[in-house]
């Protein structure tokens, strides 16, 4: 059987932080949430004055925030202490829980940024465990390629390569995907699992769809299915895939709970000084 497409979707320009811009196509008024999946943002200029003022420190609480680069260095600094810089190629997976504060800004004065953000709901028995997070530098994450394929696997797998994100309650599957042949790319889609393709260099075709769907465009799937996608330009997607959590959400900006009691009580906690929790499992 062929998966078959529930939505394409034309991304919302946006911005946050201090005036970042970006493209943002999950968390809109097309697709608000697309269980687990939150929110995705594509951030990418080679003009500095789009992305100089990065994401000062802010809060989170309840989700996860996956963070790739793929140009350029964002410095990454939280209340856990933790301190680094992301370069190109890498990949930051927080786990925001009970709380984090962090701030996310660029540590170049010119030059290309680009990069994605996705944020993944946390079931209601984890959105109160510590927060934590996983850094993988880009050397870390591995990669098949043939004569007419090459992928980048961060989470899930793909011909027995296995990505580093491992035991997460929604299985996700992360793949950066580049078609370097006329031959189609092939791909079986969980038929539990809700799952996306997003373009960001290049376009493509999928199997029994006439339409090109060219860069920066999403592409969301009915469960399941035999995926097949072709390119005449060597396009470059990101596939992503999770199972879904099936709770309530009540979202309140950078928190995302399930009740609007634990929206109020998070905006109160950071207010009075008491968001930062840990040990309160």
């Amino acid at each position: 059987m062929r998966s078959t497409i529930n939505q394409i979707i034309s991304p919302i320009n946006t911005s946050d932080g201090a005036g970042v811009k970006l493209k943002r196509s999950i968390g809109t008024q097309l697709i608000d949430y697309f269980d687990p999946f939150l929110m995705l943002d594509e951030f990418g200029s080679d003009k500095s004055d789009d992305y100089l003022g990065g994401f000062p420190a802010h809060p989170h609480r309840g989700i996860e925030t996956v963070t790739y680069m793929l140009n350029g260095e964002f410095e990454h600094k939280d209340s856990t202490g933790a301190v680094g810089i992301m370069k190109s190629g890498d990949v930051q997976w927080m786990k925001t829980g009970s709380g984090i504060i962090h701030s996310e800004m660029p540590a170049m004065s010119e030059g290309k940024l680009h990069g994605f953000q996705l944020w993944i709901n946390m079931p209601a028995e984890k959105k109160m465990d510590d927060p934590e997070y996983i850094y993988l530098d880009s050397n870390q994450i591995k990669t098949y390629e043939d004569s007419d394929v090459k992928v980048k696997v961060i989470a899930g797998s793909f011909k027995e390569i296995e990505g580093s994100i491992k035991k997460h309650n929604v299985n996700p599957t992360y793949l950066d995907i580049q078609i370097t042949s006329n031959q189609p790319f092939t791909y079986n889609l969980d038929k539990e699992y809700n799952s996306f393709i997003y373009v960001y260099s290049g376009s493509i075709h999928l199997d029994g769809d006439n339409s090109e769907i060219t860069s920066s465009h999403l592409i969301t799937f009915n469960q399941g299915g035999s995926l097949v996608v072709t390119s005449e330009n060597k396009a470059k997607f990101l596939l992503v895939s999770g199972k879904p959590i099936g709770e309530p959400i009540a979202r309140g900006g950078p928190f995302v709970m399930n009740t609007r009691d634990e929206i109020i009580s998070a905006i109160s906690d950071y207010n009075n000084g008491t968001f930062v929790k840990v040990g309160v499992k």
